[in-house]
């Protein structure tokens, strides 16, 4: 989509971040090929690396953000919560230094007491980032954010600070120009978050004074003008839920993902600015003009299974409908219907952004804006957002980076799929049928619907079983050409009427179902149909079920196996045909989306068998492991 809507678009490499979207060296060869002045580092791959706003300086070639020492100081965490100190911003103590043994990490470890932060030196966006609830967890950990960071920064240092439970995670934009002024552009809380990720955000943050929202923008201010800032970035703060006391947690040297709910209250182009800033310019307004209107929400469009522990999804979108953009409502996104959400990047589909004059206002448009945004092909959050949104807790705003672990019985309540909600998956299907019968010429060929509008004296029957849940509903449809009924799990026939109404190419239905006269917009595709309401999508398989869900409580465990609970690349593999493993201990790592997952033993086995090699690509499903079935060997 992105070369599409560009004048010119040039190959910069294989899929594979590390072969195309992180080679600064083959960016810039297309920057001077273009004839282009400057680029602009987006948010992630080398927005922030200090080597490609070196590499762009060398080449006379303006690199939009800040001065390479000023990412390189706030791009080392123990560095820059040195100066974040002598700037007078508060900070949370912890160990931050050179010494990255085992040894000498445990012991800092033991002083600060648990539970315990492990963070990436040069982490972001939640990589490299474990948390040791215990002495005994802490060097697992380590290890796993290591690897993480290595993978994804180049760098394995880790630095250590006490955690905070429950913290709200409070930012504020800020800009600085190249003739010493900076301003803040408010705050933003992005407390809800999954993976030490952020999924919705909004602007301003809820219930603070307004002497606090000044606080935390000049100490914002302090921390950009310490280290030479230009641009835009972005401080972060821990903020105590109880307090409101707050402590430096990093700041990102580059815009971030959520800027657009900063936009919609100040009524700013934040990325206009930047450019400005890049052409020279001084700031486009002074701190006294920055004013701040209503309120925004940014819901992240992810591909991923919440109820699967969010794990980041890969597939095609084979529908994808969206709200209609408006002046209060923005839909940012890189992908169109037909395009496929690759393993070789992060899983977010889009941006969904709404303002209203107060929260509840905006709040209520972002629930009823999710309920329009419609994706069948891949798993996807959308679901889960609308419940998040419409929580009573996060509509009192008792928001914390805790909330949804504190929350999860009433975010993830029993799946209940109603009679209704079968009848319509039925009926849409019956209606697919009919008009694909007449497009194509067959309806001849099949009974069912070889006969609209003729009275028979006699009733033909189509039966379907359809799937959701991990529950197979028995479906049948008597239909005499006129006239129609349904029956669901042989209970009482309902008469029913069904008809399509013209919604662009869309399949969009109007069901009678015993005088309930309901529309709902309807996506079959092959053996599935995806039922899409207000509360969000119910998804039916149609026959023998594609995919048979993981039994049991561990991640990837199918009876005698370990699968892929997500497409990806095998990172290594810790046991060989023959090992004997313990519950609970660690087979395999799994690298998806960015992000490692370790594959555990779900009992006391026997290896069998190992599905692949250390660097192999493996598919949804896929055996990684085999245990030794211990009942035949008996």
């Amino acid at each position: 989509m992105h070369t599409q809507l560009a004048d010119e678009s040039y190959r910069v490499g294989e899929a594979a971040s590390s072969a195309s979207y992180l080679r600064g060296e083959r960016i810039l060869d297309i920057a001077k090929r273009s004839g282009a002045q400057a680029i602009h580092p987006g948010y992630g791959f080398l927005s922030e690396s200090v080597e490609f706003a070196e590499l762009c300086q060398r080449e006379g070639i303006i690199f939009m953000g800040p001065p390479s020492s000023a990412i390189r100081d706030m791009g080392i965490k123990s560095t820059s919560k040195a100066i974040m100190a002598a700037a007078g911003v508060p900070i949370i103590n912890g160990y931050h230094g050179d010494d990255q043994s085992d040894e000498c990490l445990q012991r800092e470890a033991d002083k600060i007491g648990f539970p315990l932060m492990i963070k990436a030196v040069r982490g972001g966006g939640g990589k490299g980032m474990r948390i040791a609830e215990k002495p005994d967890d802490f060097l697992t950990a380590l290890n796993s954010a290591r690897t993480e960071s290595e993978k994804s920064f180049g760098d394995s240092s880790v630095l250590l600070e006490r955690y905070v439970r429950s913290p709200r995670h409070v930012e504020v934009q800020v800009f600085a120009d190249q003739y010493g002024d900076a301003v803040y552009l408010w705050e933003r809380d992005c407390s809800v978050q999954r993976r030490h990720q952020k999924i919705i955000e909004e602007a301003p943050a809820p219930g603070l004074s307004e002497d606090l929202r000044r606080e935390l923008g000049e100490a914002a201010v302090r921390a950009a003008k310490a280290v030479g800032y230009v641009g835009a970035g972005t401080v972060e703060f821990i903020l105590d839920k109880e307090d409101l006391s707050f402590h430096f947690m990093e700041m990102n040297t580059r815009l971030q993902v959520e800027h657009p709910i900063t936009e919609m209250i100040t009524g700013t182009d934040l990325v206009e600015w930047q450019i400005r800033i890049a052409a020279g310019e001084p700031l486009p307004l002074k701190q006294s003009e920055i004013t701040r209107r209503g309120h925004a929400f940014e819901a992240r469009i992810y591909a991923e299974n919440p109820r699967g522990g969010f794990l980041p999804g890969a597939g095609p979108l084979r529908y994808l409908s969206t709200p209609q953009p408006s002046n209060n409502v923005r839909v940012e996104t890189g992908v169109r219907e037909g395009d496929e959400v690759s393993v070789h990047y992060d899983p977010m589909i889009a941006k969904l952004v709404v303002w209203g004059e107060n929260r509840t206002q905006a709040l209520n448009s972002l629930v009823a804006r999710l309920g329009e945004y419609h994706i069948s092909g891949l798993d996807t959050n959308i679901n889960f957002l609308i419940d998040l949104a419409s929580h009573p807790e996060f509509q009192l705003a008792n928001v914390h980076t805790g909330f949804i672990d504190e929350q999860f019985d009433t975010l993830f309540p029993p799946i209940i799929i109603s009679p209704q909600q079968v009848s319509q998956a039925a009926l849409a299907l019956v209606l697919n049928e009919l008009q694909a019968a007449f497009r194509n010429g067959n309806k001849d060929q099949d009974p069912f619907v070889a006969t609209p509008n003729a009275r028979l004296n006699y009733s033909l029957v189509r039966r379907y079983d359809l799937k959701a849940n991990e529950k197979v509903y028995s479906v049948a449809v008597k239909f005499d050409g006129e006239d129609m009924q349904i029956q669901v799990d042989n209970g009482d026939w309902q008469d029913a009427k069904v008809e399509r109404v013209q919604d662009g190419s869309r399949l969009k239905i109007r069901a009678n179902i015993n005088s309930n006269v309901t529309t709902y917009n309807a996506s079959i595709d092959g053996t599935s149909v995806s039922l899409f309401s207000e509360s969000g999508k119910v998804d039916f398989e149609v026959g023998q079920p594609k995919f048979l869900s993981a039994q049991g409580d561990q991640l990837g465990a199918v009876g005698s196996r370990i699968v892929a609970p997500m497409p990806g690349i095998l990172e290594k593999v810790l046991v060989k045909p023959g090992d004997k493993v313990k519950k609970g201990e660690n087979l395999a790592v799994l690298i998806a989306m960015k992000m490692e997952h370790i594959l555990k033993a779900p009992k006391d086995a026997t290896i069998k068998s190992i599905g692949g090699a250390a660097g192999d690509n493996v598919a949804k499903g896929a055996a990684v492991i085999t245990f030794v079935d211990e009942e035949v060997e008996k």
